[in-house]
Order: structure tokens, then C-alpha cells, then sequence
């Protein structure tokens, strides 16, 4: 095997996201949903017989030591693997946008390397070194809808009903520090169980970081209120600046109103696992 080509990293959605909490070294505790959807980034690796690891941009500019990078670095420091790779990055996903795509990316690369290095190791011990990464990176992982617990790595596999869902991303962006370090945001929400979010997946709870986004960038209001025109009940998925919106029987397949110019919308359906999910093992 000298190469991997067309390799999936699908973005996520936030069915709701609570703030239950902050620890002492300054981590706040959530709770979440995280559900795959079909808007993704595509990878492509290629083996090296020496240690150097590349990336080539096919899409978007992306920084010289991305999560990709890193993942790669990380899983030859973690295993002692002495091949490296040349990884190509088609973007899709919007960046700064709430929906992991940079996370999404850096777990596809690990998944894909252990199986062309042939690590061999296990889906957790890939998880343990994707937290390091990034919060999100271990749900990718793990590759099924999850209840998410703690800063992230407490996951619970969760099922959906297949559903679609408008996602609208406004052309700026948003910086999860400024929201998570702003004395507005609300980090005492009651914790919820599994059993009240299974009632009703898609109108549960809230996103806790909503209200500031919207103070700290005006378009996340615009795009809120560009969904609710229309007859949606939207919220922001992740730290934003993207929005979303379920879609039922009643309002599937009909047609979304466009956006602004410059903004990207997408009419997106749940995936039921991660495409690279059964290559990867429990132990």
C-alpha cells in the first residue's frame, strides 16, 4: 500500500451545547451533540520511505503547520514510525466556522496514517492522542454521533433519525477563545441527561455560546435571522460563525432562500458514522 486517495473528513453540527461548568486550569465542562453531516474535506496521502512529513494545499491556503501536520508528527512521536507522507488537503469545510473541520482533517490523517504505517493502533489510543490535537478531534475518531461530555473526551455513541439540515456560514469568522474567555457567557447550565435530549434530538436544549457570538460578530445575527425569515428555527453550531437549521418532512426538499453574496449555505444530511469508520478497532 503506497497511497490513499480520496479520504473523507466530514464536518459536524452541534445539535445543542451547554456550559455546565469551568475547571480549575481554566476548561470549561460541556455538554453536546455531535452529529456528522455530509459537507467534507477530502485528503489524499501518499507514503514516504524517509521520515519528512509534506502537505500540498489543493483549495484553500492553509498555515505551514496545520492539524494535519501535527497529527502526523504526533503519531510518529507516539509509535516511533520512521516513514513519513506527503498529505494533499482539499477544503471544503468552512473555517472558524464551528463545524471541526480543521479537527475533522487532523483525524482522518491519523486514522489513515496508522493504517498506512501500520501502527496498529487502537481507536482509543488514537483518540488519546488526537485530544492533545484539539477537543473535537476524538469524536471524529471515534466516528459515530455522540453525547459529549467533560472538555471533550466523554463520548457516548448516540442514534439519529436521518435528517437534513441548511447550514449557513456568514464570510467572517469567530474566535472561540474571545467567546470562551468573555465574562458574558452563561457556564452554569443544569446538566441534562441522554434520555430528555432523545425526546426530541433536533429542538433540544440551546448553544450557550450563541449570545456572545452574536455581540462579538454582527453576521451571526444576520444569518439567524436569514434562517428564521424563512420559517426556521436556526442556532449556531459550535463557537460559530456557521448556523443551522433542521429541515422536516414539511420543509424538505423545499427550497432555501439564498444568502447574502459571499456567504456559503448548503442543504447537508447526517451521516449515520464517520466513512472511515471501520478502519479503526476498539482494542
Amino acid at each position: 500500500m503506497r497511497a490513499l486517495y480520496d479520504l473523507s473528513a466530514p464536518a459536524k453540527l452541534n445539535l445543542f451545547l451547554h456550559i455546565t461548568g469551568r475547571r480549575a486550569d481554566g476548561y470549561h465542562l460541556l455538554q453536546s451533540v455531535f452529529m456528522l453531516i455530509d459537507w467534507a474535506d477530502t485528503l489524499h496521502i501518499e507514503l514516504r520511505s524517509n521520515a519528512k512529513i509534506s502537505r500540498e494545499d489543493l483549495t484553500t491556503k492553509l498555515p505551514a503547520e496545520d492539524l494535519c501536520t501535527k497529527a502526523a508528527h504526533a503519531l510518529q512521536t507516539a509509535t516511533g514510525c520512521t516513514q513519513g507522507a506527503h498529505i494533499s488537503i482539499a477544503k471544503s469545510i468552512p473555517s472558524e466556522a464551528g463545524m471541526g473541520g480543521g479537527s475533522s482533517d487532523a483525524a482522518t490523517t491519523l486514522i489513515a496514517l496508522n493504517r498506512l504505517w501500520q501502527t496498529k493502533l487502537s481507536r482509543q489510543d488514537l483518540a488519546a492522542i488526537g485530544l492533545h490535537l484539539g477537543a473535537d478531534v476524538p469524536f471524529f475518531i471515534h466516528g459515530h454521533n455522540a453525547w459529549v461530555e467533560g472538555v471533550g473526551e466523554k463520548i457516548t455513541p448516540v442514534t439519529l433519525p436521518p435528517a437534513h439540515f441548511v447550514v449557513c456560514k456568514p464570510p467572517l469568522g469567530l474566535s472561540t477563545a474571545a467567546i470562551f474567555s468573555s465574562p458574558e457567557l452563561k457556564r452554569d447550565t443544569d446538566t441534562a441527561i441522554i434520555e430528555g435530549f432523545a425526546e426530541s434530538p433536533y429542538d433540544f436544549g440551546r448553544n450557550d455560546l450563541q449570545p456572545v457570538a452574536v455581540k462579538l460578530c454582527s453576521e451571526v445575527a444576520q444569518a439567524l435571522t436569514h434562517l428564521q425569515m424563512q420559517g426556521l428555527t436556526p442556532r449556531m453550531t459550535g463557537s460559530g460563525s456557521a448556523v443551522f437549521a433542521h429541515l422536516g418532512d414539511a420543509t424538505y426538499p423545499k427550497i432555501v432562500q439564498a444568502p447574502l453574496k459571499g456567504w456559503q449555505q448548503r442543504i447537508c444530511a447526517n451521516l449515520a458514522e464517520h466513512p472511515l469508520a471501520q478502519w479503526t478497532t476498539a482494542k
